[in-house]
């Protein structure tokens, strides 16, 4: 993993040296615009209007526009110095509980490892945290912007998620077209929470995929190997009317038949099929049982298979903080 940050978390006057990396990865299929004429990519070219020219990255400043046309200009040491003294340290501010913290608040997951003679102290704050279940409420600063974090224990490390100050989540009542207060159908209700106990489920994170990306990743094999490739649309779903028969249809269609019912509760023996549904039975068993055949094209040979490249960075947009 590539080192993002370096510094320490404070509490009270205990220093933990840690390094910073990133606990995710974007995964996102970039495309490029190109040029249908000719087929080349298209470069991005950093032009100033008014001297109709390139401009070079060393001659970039920044600036903030206070008004239309108007800006207030920094140098790289201004905006360094207010920075200077936080950016090498996670100070905890308080321990809270996890569940106090609304969803909406999180951003981004980093792991900290400890860093130098840090691993007595990092091995204490990890097992001290655990053990009271508390998480750390820590002020950082990333890439020039303060952030407020949450530090909390994940598995046998610990882990930071930077989450927005208060004034940068939008309140509820901005939202245009909330329903208004009032009376739910009973019988709709129960319907609805059937519904709910039916689906629930723990949480298991592996069995959810990007569909969109493995729809991409097969088109661009079958565009390599010189196939056309098409997806039939999706059927279009009328609106529904009659909301207590879509509960119980829904109802309906997922609940579970057990495969092996095993003997009936009186001990007779289990009717016997008919000749209709033992074929029919036979014939879907014989489907399930068959692999999935292989994709080939004549021509060409297996379709390759395409993993997606990780999105490339310039220097100016690399997560690391020198």
């Amino acid at each position: 993993m590539h080192t993002v940050w370096k510094g320490a978390i404070s509490f009270g006057l205990v220093h933990v040296p840690v390094k910073m990396f990133s606990a995710t990865e974007d995964k996102d299929i970039s495309l490029r615009y190109i040029h249908k004429e000719c087929g080349s990519p298209l470069s991005y070219v950093r032009k100033c209007p008014v001297c109709d020219k390139e401009v070079a990255w060393e001659e970039i400043g920044k600036g903030y526009e206070y008004e239309k046309g108007k800006f207030v200009l920094f140098d790289k040491e201004e905006l360094d110095q207010l920075t200077e003294e936080s950016s090498k340290s996670i100070t905890i501010l308080d321990f809270v509980d996890l569940t106090e913290i609304d969803p909406i608040y999180f951003q981004k997951t980093y792991y900290l490892s400890p860093d130098q003679a840090g691993m007595n102290a990092y091995r204490l704050l990890m097992e001290a945290m655990r053990q009271t279940g508390k998480i750390g409420i820590a002020k950082i600063s990333i890439r020039s912007k303060s952030s407020l974090a949450a530090i909390r224990v994940l598995s046998d490390c610990l882990a930071i998620e930077t989450i927005y100050y208060p004034d940068e989540v939008r309140p509820v009542s901005q939202v245009p077209g909330l329903p208004e207060a009032g009376m739910v159908n009973d019988k709709e209700l129960d319907m609805a929470k059937l519904l709910i106990s039916q689906l629930s489920t723990p949480f298991e994170p592996a069995k959810y995929t990007d569909d969109y990306r493995q729809r991409m990743l097969d088109l661009i094999s079958h565009k390599i190997a010189g196939e056309e490739f098409h997806i039939a649309p999706a059927r279009q779903e009328s609106n529904v009317i009659d909301l207590m028969a879509a509960l119980q249809a829904s109802i309906e269609a997922v609940q579970h038949i057990p495969t092996d019912p095993g003997p009936s509760p009186s001990g007779s023996a289990a009717k016997p099929q008919t000749a209709a549904a033992r074929k029919k039975t036979a014939k879907a068993k014989t489907t399930a049982a068959a692999p999935a055949a292989a994709v080939l094209n004549e021509a060409t040979g297996p379709i390759p298979v395409i993993s997606p490249k990780p999105k490339r960075r310039s220097a100016k947009s690399k997560d690391t903080v020198s």
